[in-house]
């Protein structure tokens, strides 16, 4: 079996995801390694629970907003793509930035990066927000080696603990906008939060999104928190929701975990006839308990 690919040069753009072991246990996660495509640090959204405040914890800037040197972006980028014999791959520029921060700047995240991506037709590039800052991408146009990853929630959750970012409603006209344009478009619905009337507030997203675009694929995910996370939290309110440990952090009980997953599953499929859904940092166990297979997992960050 041939060795999966690690890093271009010293790992600071482009570097192999790989902080999730292998899936033993039934309380391990399940979580491909993924490409990252390292290009800034932090958002500015400031959502409750984000996982950044953790993360880049040691940064100066912490969970500020940072872009790294483009030249060198580009250069670890070029060495990458150039690359014989690879595998193709996505690389997700996401997982330690939102991917459309940078857009309203004078020089556009998306054009600069795009523009390398679409000389090769085999790995594309992921971008994964919570932003609605698509004018650049629908001025360079539908590209194939792009796909864009909307991350949403219900309204009256979103209210709460995600107040800096935009509307849900706004997210979802732009990720219709994407579509139209001809951009592959994915939509994450994460974290999953069992506040009074969950059942309520996701099913009315699930038919917001669906009155407005058919997603390539779906992510589900629930609420999570690492220790770091929860450390760095300002707003602990949704702690309580949290009783559950696994190798990635504190969740929410296994059978409600299980009954939000099962309800979302059961009406995407009666309602819409749609089953390509996959689950996100979620335990071997609750994927064996929904009945699907994490072997063959096709979640928001791999082909």
């Amino acid at each position: 079996m041939q060795t999966p690919f690690r890093q271009v040069k010293d790992g600071s753009i482009i570097k192999r995801f790989d902080k999730t072991p292998p899936a033993i246990k039934a309380t391990d996660v399940v979580c491909p390694h993924f490409l990252e495509l390292k290009w800034a640090t932090g958002c500015p959204f400031d959502c409750s629970w984000c996982y950044l405040k953790g993360t880049l914890r040691f940064l100066p800037e912490k969970a500020k907003p940072r872009i790294k040197d483009f030249a060198k972006i580009e250069s670890h980028v070029r060495a990458f793509l150039a690359l014989p014999n690879h595998p193709k791959e996505i690389l997700n520029t996401g997982e330690l930035a939102d991917s459309l921060m940078s857009e309203n700047s004078g020089r556009p995240f998306s054009k600069f990066i795009i523009s390398l991506f679409q000389a090769q037709r085999k790995h594309k590039v992921l971008f994964l927000t919570k932003s609605t800052n698509i004018k650049s991408l629908l001025e360079i146009g539908p590209n194939e080696q792009v796909i864009v990853s909307f991350t949403l929630n219900a309204d009256e959750v979103a209210r709460k603990w995600e107040k800096g970012a935009p509307r849900v409603a706004a997210r979802i006209e732009a990720a219709r906008k994407i579509q139209q344009a001809g951009y592959e478009t994915r939509i994450r619905i994460d974290p999953l939060i069992p506040a009074p009337s969950w059942e309520t507030y996701y099913i009315k997203l699930v038919d917001q999104i669906f009155e407005n675009l058919v997603p390539e694929r779906i992510t589900l995910g629930s609420l999570r928190g690492l220790q770091s996370t929860i450390n760095g939290s300002s707003d602990k309110t949704w702690l309580k929701y949290l009783s559950e440990s696994s190798n990635w952090g504190k969740k929410v009980e296994f059978t409600v975990r299980y009954r939000m997953y099962r309800v979302l599953l059961d009406y995407l499929a009666e309602e819409y006839n749609y089953s390509r859904v996959a689950l996100c940092k979620e335990t071997k166990a609750m994927w064996q308990k929904l009945g699907l297979d994490y072997r063959k997992v096709r979640c928001n960050c791999i082909w």
